[in-house]
């Protein structure tokens, strides 16, 4: 892979590595409180700006500004996007899936018994994988799971030891629109994209006899489950950045007790490709990106999960802009050069999507 910023070409092939290319600080390091996400926040922290503001509070003012990409047809496709996403709540079951009707022309076997076993992981792994992309994953990798990621209130079973991470690539148009609507449209569709695939490649799991506890951005943080899967590395946006799509993906989980081989982790150059670049931070209308010329320790909101050396984000100011822009903004995901191909280097209008 090469890119191109501010007149330098990175070459960074991609190579396997032994660790995952982050750096802990164990005295800092613990399991995140999920109510600290600036989400949960919005209900109970009222000493930041945030507290009790909806990012689509402004929405019917916007309309009445006629603004290109932020239509009554725009917010129709983005509220459209995630109907399957926030309908279907199965998708994120523990357990086995009740069905609401039973086919009339099966017996209803139960394929939960008896357990299947399984003498070569490696093997195992595969297949789990072609599952995935028959359902729907654009990229998948499996790790151990390292309890430091769950969330600190999380609860698993015994003997789940293992996540299948997947990434869910975005629509590189509907994206290249942001900060409009059409880019959070491309969102709402990941997020639909991912119950699919989750709900399917869960079912395929426990129908082997094992259990599958599938997670959006519930559960675990998925971003460092990602990286320990081999599937990219940390940027400065905050976000996973994959060899293939930039941190133009979705990501969701599978946490498993069936026995399978982990992949190892990659590297391609990303942390001194963002310590150049910074051009998602100067494209950030909520300057909520660090300029900083390298990652540190230190958080800059009570929303940030410390003991990582990394670019903190600021999610105070990035949501904020949210409630201004009526709904969410995937600008640092747009310009990132990782997720643009050479074809698409130019923005995308909103009038040209329709047109697409």
């Amino acid at each position: 892979m090469s890119h191109h910023r501010k007149g330098k070409k990175l070459k960074t092939p991609v190579r396997q590595i032994e660790e995952p290319c982050y750096r802990v600080d164990r005295s800092k390091l613990a399991r995140f409180d999920r109510n600290n996400t600036v989400f949960k926040r919005v209900r109970w922290d009222r000493s930041w700006a945030g507290y009790e503001h909806m990012y689509d509070e402004r929405v019917p003012a916007i309309l009445e500004l006629r603004k290109p990409g932020y239509s009554r047809v725009d917010f129709a496709l983005a509220n459209a996007s995630w109907i399957v996403h926030d309908s279907y709540a199965a998708a994120f079951s523990r357990e086995k899936i009740k069905l609401s009707r039973i086919p009339e022309d099966t017996i209803g076997f139960d394929w939960t018994q008896p357990k299947l076993e399984i003498r070569e992981p490696h093997r195992m792994s595969m297949m789990v994988k072609r599952a995935a992309k028959l359902f729907g994953a654009s990229r998948t990798g499996i790790c151990k799971l390292k309890k430091e990621w769950l969330y600190a209130d999380t609860k698993i079973p015994k003997g789940i030891e293992n996540s299948i991470v997947i990434a869910i690539e975005m629509d590189v148009e509907g994206i290249r629109t942001s900060p409009a609507v059409p880019a959070a449209a491309a969102t709402g569709v990941g997020y639909s994209r991912m119950a699919f695939t989750l709900a399917c490649v869960a079912e395929f799991i426990r129908n082997l006899g094992y259990q599958a506890i599938q997670c959006g951005n519930d559960t675990a943080l998925s971003i460092p489950l990602a990286v320990d899967a081999g599937l990219g590395e940390l940027g400065r946006n905050g976000l996973l950045i994959t060899p293939e799509f930039g941190p133009r993906v979705r990501l969701c989980k599978i946490l498993t007790d069936i026995p399978l081989e982990p992949d190892k982790p990659i590297e391609f150059g990303v942390e001194a490709f963002c310590a150049e670049c910074k051009l998602c931070a100067e494209k950030c209308e909520a300057k909520a990106i660090s300029m900083d010329d390298g990652p540190s320790f230190t958080p800059v909101s009570r929303s940030n999960s410390p003991g990582v050396r990394k670019w903190y984000v600021n999610p105070e100011l990035c949501y904020q802009f949210w409630c201004e822009n009526g709904t969410d903004c995937s600008t640092c995901i747009s310009v990132c050069p990782y997720s643009v191909t050479a074809a698409r280097k130019a923005g995308v209008s909103p009038e040209q999507f329709w047109n697409l």
